[in-house]
């Protein structure tokens, strides 16, 4: 080949597939340019979240460090809550403590009231045994002193005479009882039993002023859980209520009933007095209130009586009757076999 041959110019096929080389190669090139610039979209994008979560992840964190300072102030003040409700709850113990201590005075002022107005019925209570006994026994010194002395008719008058001292001690321990201050302790108490007692140491009275006495005590045992002294407080005082009711009245009648059904017990004193005036009834269980005279009645007895049935689970409320009189109903709550068996063990 000569050298003007080597030199010579491409021809035009060669030329256009040169061209359409490098035309592929630009469209190549542009195709990586974009998908380059796609690329760097995309990354913009995913720093510019990036650093949105993590402005988000500084605030959450600001948030959290906050939260937590709330958390410490909440704990403090919540131990500074919880210090002082263990005050306030100590506080109130200790009131009720002292409020527990003070009604315990108040029915112990209310019993030892009570025995100073039964205090004239009870000596002469006393009086019969002991002017039995010293019947009794000067008799037998009248034997002795005539020379008649006879050991049979001795000993009979002699145990006479103890028949009186043992009922005289019976009235006597029944007042030291009654009167004394101590820890209230509940125990099965039979409610008729309670009754029973109660009448004794107002049944003088009652015979002075010739007030009659129906007792009409359920045949079935009464048995209540609960302080028979007590109990005994809050009969007396609805009998010197009533004594005291009837003191100007025709008929003087006082009728105690007990009843009974599955699991309460209720107890009625009634009289024929003049009745309760509506206006004062609903009244009459508030501590110191009184219709009687200055200097007659403290208007602490159907106070205290309705506290003491409240503290054995139980209630009062008066009833007018028909006629005349006033009706005053309790209820407690019975006691059953396998109550009274758990309560004396």
């Amino acid at each position: 080949m000569s050298e003007s041959e080597a030199h010579a110019e491409p021809d035009e096929a060669t030329l256009r597939e040169e061209i359409a080389h490098l035309e592929h190669r630009v469209a190549q090139a542009e195709e990586r340019r974009r998908a380059l610039v796609h690329i760097m979209g995309d990354l913009n994008e995913s720093n510019r979240k990036l650093g949105e979560q993590r402005k988000a992840m500084l605030h959450i964190l600001e948030d959290s460090h906050q939260s937590n300072q709330k958390l410490g102030d909440s704990r403090k003040a919540m131990i500074h809550i919880m210090g002082d409700l263990r005050e306030t709850t100590q506080e109130m113990e200790r009131r009720e403590q002292e409020l527990r201590e003070k009604q315990e005075q108040l029915v112990q002022a209310g019993k030892l009231a009570t025995l100073g107005e039964l205090t004239t019925g009870v000596a002469h209570e006393l009086n019969n045994p002991l002017n039995n006994i010293g019947l009794f026994v000067g008799n037998v010194l009248d034997q002795i002193r005539l020379g008649r002395f006879d050991a049979e008719a001795a000993t009979q008058e002699l145990e006479r005479a103890m028949d009186q001292v043992r009922k005289a001690t019976m009235i006597i321990s029944h007042l030291r009882t009654f009167g004394r201050a101590a820890p209230v302790t509940f125990e099965p108490a039979d409610v008729d039993e309670v009754i029973e007692r109660s009448l004794l140491l107002v049944q003088e009275q009652l015979r002075l002023r010739g007030i009659d006495v129906e007792l009409d005590l359920c045949a079935e045992e009464l048995v209540v859980l609960g302080n028979p002294i007590q109990l005994e407080q809050v009969f007396v005082n609805l009998l010197t209520n009533a004594r005291d009711a009837l003191e100007d009245a025709r008929m003087k009648t006082i009728r105690i009933e007990t009843t009974r059904d599955e699991e309460r017990i209720v107890i009625r004193f009634s009289d024929s007095g003049p009745g309760i005036p509506p206006e004062v009834e609903p009244r009459i269980f508030d501590p110191f209130f009184t219709t009687k005279e200055v200097g007659t009645g403290t208007g602490l007895g159907l106070s205290i009586t309705y506290s003491i049935l409240k503290e054995h689970g139980g209630e009062i409320s008066v009833q007018r009757e028909r006629g005349r009189g006033a009706s005053f109903l309790i209820e407690l709550p019975a006691i059953d076999g396998e109550q009274y068996e758990e309560a004396v063990r």
